[in-house]
């Protein structure tokens, strides 16, 4: 973990609401898994207090040669508003790579998985996925999404293997859930990123092959001080009773803690 001032080199709007973030710097050689995320302190040089807290934004690809990461984000609430106002060349105070990301050895060399994502859950699914056809696995996507005006990275997934977009309503894709659609793939493991109720419905859905969820929580110190994004574990007999999602997560085991 570092904290580092990094240069914008991109950054643009790509679906409603929805913004793609070009970073540089040292950090990008210190990313050792995908699924880590990064703490981003908005508001430039001119924040005196407010927003007070660090924003958690998950990596959606990292490039060591280049030393340049890509953060996909929603723009919604002040901190993240005042992010979309970033411009190219500026530079912004990242603090990371945080967190236990996706265990890309729980698929067999050369097996097959299933990556499942929900909205902006579907960004740190990206690197996961060339994580894995690194190692010669071949991988099916499946996104879910309200709309096709929220549809994103569609083309970039498809590039790298099969990939079924899912619309509530119908307006891109197949119209259904992201759930629709599993008794049709095959996989020896499971790597999902979405709402909570996505994931509850995917636990269980997915029950006899190996099932890793990652999951979004509000945090105050991204580091496992504060206590702020505690989890509870769904085992009774747990010595601790519960999980820090920043540092312990934000991947967990499917049913090893509780979604709520």
């Amino acid at each position: 973990m570092m904290q580092e001032d990094m240069r914008v080199l991109a950054h643009e709007e790509i679906a409603d609401q929805i913004f793609k973030l070009k970073l540089e710097g040292e950090m990008v050689q210190t990313i050792t898994e995908p699924g880590q995320f990064v703490h981003i302190r908005v508001g430039g040089e001119s924040q005196s207090i407010a927003p007070l807290l660090r924003r958690p934004i998950s990596i959606s690809s990292a490039d060591p040669s280049t030393k340049t990461m890509t953060l996909i984000y929603r723009s919604g609430g002040l901190g993240t508003s005042l992010l979309s106002e970033t411009k190219i060349g500026e530079k912004i105070d990242v603090l990371g790579p945080l967190g236990h990301g996706f265990p890309v050895d729980a698929t067999p060399l050369k097996g097959k998985a299933l990556v499942i994502g929900g909205g902006v859950g579907v960004p740190p699914l990206y690197g996961l996925s060339q994580a894995l056809i690194e190692r010669g696995v071949h991988v099916t996507h499946v996104l879910g999404f309200r709309s096709a005006k929220d549809v994103f990275y569609q083309a970039e997934f498809e590039k790298l293997g099969r990939t079924i977009v899912m619309t509530e309503d119908g307006t891109s894709g197949k119209q259904g859930r992201v759930t629709d659609v599993l008794d049709s793939v095959d996989f020896d493991a499971a790597y999902t990123c979405g709402p909570i109720p996505m994931l509850r419905a995917l636990e269980h859905a997915i029950t006899e092959k190996p099932l890793f969820v990652s999951l979004e929580q509000r945090m105050g110190c991204g580091i496992g001080a504060c206590m702020a994004c505690v989890t509870h574990t769904t085992d009774p007999n747990d010595a601790k009773g519960y999980r820090r999602v920043c540092c312990d997560g934000p991947v967990f085991k499917a049913r090893e803690v509780e979604l709520c």
